[in-house]
């Protein structure tokens, strides 16, 4: 299958707003690629570096994918209006190139390598060779054409705080699944029920692959759908790996969903707008009992629930 690569380069602040454009054109997810990550990267043990530091983007570049059909021209004449109308001319640009799907999965494998997080769980590509230590979660990833592979810090933050919060035997939301990591990490992590929802039809197929490629599909139901829309409770966890503009219009559905004291685990929040965040969440009734940030990234952890 053909695919259209979107890559708008664009100054920091405004890198949330062309992610909520490209979420709202339908992409599924996008990928943010911050010089300032490729640079703690580069720090890194010299054998373990993959990337060429003269390849590497001066400003953020967001990107994502649209499949090459009858309706791809009028969808990108609605995103460069959008852009041209909130951003303004002369503040971003916008790049594309037609590449096939096994040719943009392939691009993954020159950098992603097994990624350790928190105090036991491993994030390993189906490609690599890993031997777990003893005691270590290993959650075996093939990201596809879907998003969430374990190196982004907004996914390590969620996995350290479901690794934290996760006793045994809860039942679990993932919004947003991507290539479903966060729901396989929370099903191998002990909850006895998880359902991973997104509204990419491509990033539904890719996490039911990775559910099975983990033995995890009697636990895990992978689900296309719009955020919450349609999901009944009571559940003891939602985690959502977005961006703050969809995990404020997330919050009121999942108190209602939510069991008294139940917990919402909210990532993918760029620095400043944690305070926009905080602040819906306490306007449903949530209590934030964990911040946690990563470079310009942060995650709440808030407890809050409908009350019986």
């Amino acid at each position: 299958m053909q695919w259209l690569e979107i890559a708008v380069t664009t100054p920091d602040e405004w890198v949330e707003a062309v992610s909520n454009m490209f979420i709202e054109l339908g992409t599924g997810g996008v990928a943010i690629e911050d010089p300032a990550l490729f640079s703690l990267y580069l720090q890194g043990p010299q054998d373990e570096v993959a990337l060429d530091p003269l390849s590497l983007p001066r400003e953020p570049v967001v990107k994502a994918y649209l499949p090459v059909d009858e309706n791809l021209d009028a969808r990108l004449a609605a995103l460069k209006e959008r852009l041209a109308a909130v951003i303004g001319e002369g503040t971003f640009n916008i790049n594309t190139k037609q590449i096939r799907e096994e040719d943009w999965a392939g691009s993954w494998k020159a950098y992603y390598k097994p990624v350790c997080v928190g105090r036991k769980l491993v994030v390993k590509p189906a490609w690599e060779e890993y031997r777990a230590l003893p005691g270590q979660v290993v959650i075996e990833m093939d990201p596809g054409m879907a998003f969430g592979c374990g190196t982004h810090p907004s996914t390590r933050l969620c996995l350290s705080l479901l690794e934290d919060v996760l006793a045994g035997g809860e039942v679990v939301v993932d919004v947003g699944t991507g290539s479903g990591i966060l729901a396989i990490a929370a099903a191998l992590l002990g909850a006895r029920r998880v359902v991973a929802v997104d509204n990419d039809p491509v990033a539904v197929a890719a996490a039911r692959q990775n559910v099975e490629q983990n033995r995890v599909q009697d636990l895990v139901e992978v689900v296309c759908g719009d955020l919450l829309a349609g999901m009944e409770g009571p559940v003891d966890v939602v985690v959502a790996n977005i961006v703050a503009d969809v995990i404020i219009r997330l919050a009121l559905q999942a108190r209602k969903i939510l069991k008294p004291a139940g917990l919402f685990i909210a990532s993918g929040i760029i620095r400043g707008r944690e305070q926009d965040v905080a602040g819906a969440l306490h306007s449903h009734g949530f209590e934030i009992i964990d911040r946690r940030c990563s470079g310009e990234w942060h995650a709440l952890l808030a407890r809050g629930g409908c009350r019986p």
